[in-house]
Formats: C-alpha cells, structure tokens, sequence
C-alpha cells in the first residue's frame, strides 16, 4: 500500500492537481523534523504527504484504524501508508496520548505534521496556536519547519465529500531551531513563546489574517 501511494497515488495527484510547491527541499531528509501547517481543510494531510519528500506521520482517530472486512482493512492500510498513526480521542488523556505517540515518531528520527491551531479554520484567519507543538520541539530537539496551505478550503470546503480540482499552493518555510530554550520546556511562558514564533512564521507564509484567540467551531 506504501509502494501505491508512493509510486501510483502521488504522480497521479500532481498531474490532476498540479500543485505548486515551494520550499520542499528545506524539509530535513535524514534526521527528526515537526512540520506545523495552518489547516484549511480536511484534503490538507494528503497534500503535505504527498508534497514533502519523505515520509510523513500524522494522528488519526484510532477507530479509522478499528474497521471489520474488506472495506475496514483497507482503509487501514490506506492511512497507514499516508502516514497516520492511530491515537484514541475522546478521554481526559487524550491530549498526552497524542504528544506520546508524536514523541516517538521524531525519536526515531522521523517527521511528524501537526496543525498547531487544532482544528480547521472556517473563516479563513489564522486562530492562535495552542502549545503542543512547543512541547514537541522543546522535548526533542527537533526543528520546526513552517507550512502555509493555500487554497485547498477550494478543493474540498466544508461539507464537501469528494475534492474538486482546483490548484493549492504549498509554502515550506525555513526550518527553526530551539536549542537555545534548551532545559525549559517545563515553562508555560517559553512554551507560549515559542509557539508564538511558530505561528508567526506560518503566518508570514500564508498572508493569512492572525488572530491572537484559539479557534472555536459554533455550536452544532
């Protein structure tokens, strides 16, 4: 399913779509590296697999992973050869969970994509971070490497079941080291800090408005 995706999938992806990528090279290719993108829309995971030249994980909901017959072990392997890595949701420890399994995808050396927004942006702006990426990246040592998705709420906006085919662009920021708050990953005011920083990078990159709030989805 890894060989699919790789060889049929994403050749395919770039002819239909054409995306227009800048930066990909700045992505690490031998060592740990978080990628922090603004999220748009739920096409943004298959965009960053399939743009950044080497394999990246993501979390996903654990029962995605759960599924009976065909249908349910295929979607499986689907996801696990976009590089999702099952997480389960829902419970107070949820949120440790998630840093956990992030954690141990960059000990190995590996990169891990995360939107530190923590949801999608349904108007457009770009919402305040919350700090799970900065525990990332303090914990580790890993670089963070900025991405700004634009125009990919076009492809497939809220509701839509399948993507249309419209161009996205795809920024890959330079990467930003932290080694310098080396130690202080237990304070809440480095962590802010650096977040900060990181959504500002982000921001740059998408020429999004920022908004200093997090991002709350209206009531249903």
């Amino acid at each position: 399913m890894h060989l699919l995706v790789r060889w049929l999938l994403a050749p395919l992806v770039r002819l239909v779509w054409r995306p227009v990528v800048h930066g990909a090279a700045r992505i690490p290719r031998d060592r740990a590296v978080i990628i922090a993108a603004n999220h748009r829309a739920a096409v943004d995971t298959a965009v960053i697999a399939l743009t950044a030249r080497r394999p990246v994980a993501f979390l996903g909901k654990a029962e995605y992973f759960t599924g009976r017959g065909l249908k349910g072990r295929s979607l499986a392997a689907f996801l696990s050869a976009l590089g999702y890595v099952p997480v389960e949701r829902g419970s107070a420890s949820a949120g440790l969970a998630a840093l956990r399994a992030a954690r141990r995808v960059l000990e190995h050396g590996g990169a891990f994509a995360i939107y530190p927004e923590g949801t999608r942006s349904l108007d457009g702006r770009l919402h305040r971070g919350h700090t799970g990426v900065a525990s990332l990246a303090l914990g580790t040592g890993a670089p963070v490497v900025p991405v700004a998705l634009v125009g990919t709420e076009r492809v497939q906006p809220v509701g839509r079941r399948f993507p249309r085919v419209r161009r996205v662009t795809v920024r890959y920021g330079a990467p930003l080291d932290f080694s310098r708050y080396d130690g202080l990953e237990s304070s809440g005011m480095i962590r802010r800090a650096v977040t900060d920083e990181i959504m500002d990078a982000i921001a740059q990159l998408s020429e999004q408005e920022y908004v200093d709030t997090y991002h709350e989805r209206p009531a249903a």
